[in-house]
């Protein structure tokens, strides 16, 4: 890494409160913001949401006044810079047009750190991922033409397609089966403990946003749709979280916490197009610095170590948000069958009837399948479904047009209907 944030100095602490008007920022014009910098912000908004929730669960457990009031203080900043990030929404920006951003993100940014994970299983519990929160994208992108007569391409900006990934109505996975294997922080690539990290703060921001806002719409399917989708960023909250070390201490994780937000500010700063968006970042790094210092400094008080230890072995790249077209399409065609059981990925048809994965998507699923209707009411009310596939037809067979099951695959679907039977 060729930025080491415990190296650099940042804005002292009492210089970093900002008034009611520096914290009131103007949003961006929705029709002018470039796809990627909408996404970078979304982002970094649940970096910083995971950083204050962090924070509270810490104070919540511990017994050091000064260690209380340093969170405190550090907290109320860190509190300051998530309004300032979420501000720039528009109110114009409708709760369906933030939504597309948010799927955006979680495809683009989970996709960047499996190609950049240098453990194996890390590097599968990223894919996994990642081919559900692009069939997310496909649901709400017809959601959205349906309610607003609008194309979700207009949002994501052809940057990223939109097509079926794996079927939502089969990610509903029995909750013992989203369990990972933890990994060892200290022995890990800083790499993976930044990667892990970055992941486990966008998922969560999406759980909490879907949780939110999901019942705000009129229509009964949409408020279906977000509660179905809001259960399985639940699971995926379960699947990022417990493969991170439960064995680190509160001050290790705070450490991490504030190197994590160095290095994503720091990335964001090597593409960030906007210069006011921009501004906003270089600024946040800056006071993020001085927290990741006191951070350490606390560290080094109470517990007697060295925090440095914890990224010294190896260099870490920038994430960077970018196209993955053909690396996703790569990995939907060869991995869209798999399904998890206990922390293993196996595919679908390896499993046995009696396992739990086909008990428990029946009973969830029973009647009626919120994610599969509505692809049926769009196919019903416009003749097709819709797609943004700018590089060809979708890589799964099963789920190309006219010969997709309403947009299910075939290894899924046979074996649960066989099951079902």
């Amino acid at each position: 890494m060729s930025f080491n944030p415990f190296q650099e100095r940042g804005i002292p602490l009492e210089d970093q409160l900002r008034n009611w008007s520096e914290l009131n920022v103007q949003p961006y014009r929705k029709e002018e913001i470039h796809p990627f910098s909408r996404a970078r912000a979304i982002l970094a908004n649940g970096v910083e949401v995971e950083s204050v929730l962090f924070s509270h669960n810490m104070a919540r457990n511990t017994l050091d006044p000064d260690l209380k009031k340093q969170l405190a203080f550090v907290r109320r900043v860190e509190h300051q810079q998530q309004r300032t990030i979420n501000w720039l929404i528009p109110a114009d920006e409708t709760t369906l047009e933030v939504t597309l951003g948010y799927e955006q993100i979680a495809v683009e940014m989970t996709a960047w750190v499996a190609q950049n994970e240098p453990d194996p299983y890390l590097r599968q519990v990223y894919e996994f991922g990642v081919l559900e929160d692009f069939d997310h994208l496909y649901r709400y992108a017809n959601l959205y033409d349906m309610i607003e007569g609008k194309k979700a391409e207009a949002i994501v900006g052809h940057l990223t397609e939109i097509t079926p990934g794996r079927p939502t109505i089969f990610e509903h996975r029995h909750p013992y089966d989203e369990v990972r294997r933890p990994m060892t922080a200290l022995a890990a690539d800083p790499q993976s403990l930044v990667n892990s990290l970055t992941v486990l703060c966008a998922e969560q921001q999406v759980l909490n946003y879907y949780n939110t806002i999901g019942n705000r719409f009129q229509e009964p399917l949409a408020r279906a749709l977000y509660s179905e989708i809001a259960e399985v960023e639940e699971q995926h909250v379960t699947h990022y979280e417990s493969i991170l070390d439960p064995t680190s201490t509160w001050l290790e994780n705070w450490v991490l916490h504030e190197f994590n937000e160095c290095w994503n500010y720091w990335s964001y700063l090597q593409e960030e197009p906007d210069p006011r968006i921009r501004s906003i970042y270089e600024l946040h790094l800056n006071m993020e610095i001085e927290h990741l210092r006191i951070a350490a400094e606390m560290m080094r008080k109470i517990e007697k170590r060295e925090p440095e230890a914890l990224m010294m072995a190896g260099e870490l790249k920038p994430l960077s948000i970018r196209e993955n077209k053909a690396w996703i399409r790569r990995i939907l065609a060869t991995q869209v069958d798999l399904t998890s059981k206990d922390s293993n990925f196996v595919a679908v048809t390896e499993l046995t009837p009696e396992d739990r994965y086909f008990a428990y998507n029946r009973k969830v699923n029973d009647q009626w399948v919120p994610s599969e209707e509505v692809i049926r009411e769009h196919k019903a009310a416009q003749g097709d479904e819709y797609r943004d596939e700018t590089d060809g037809p979708n890589p799964v067979p099963g789920l190309r047009g006219e010969e997709a099951r309403d947009g299910q695959s075939t290894a899924y679907a046979d074996r649960i209907q066989r099951q079902a039977a």
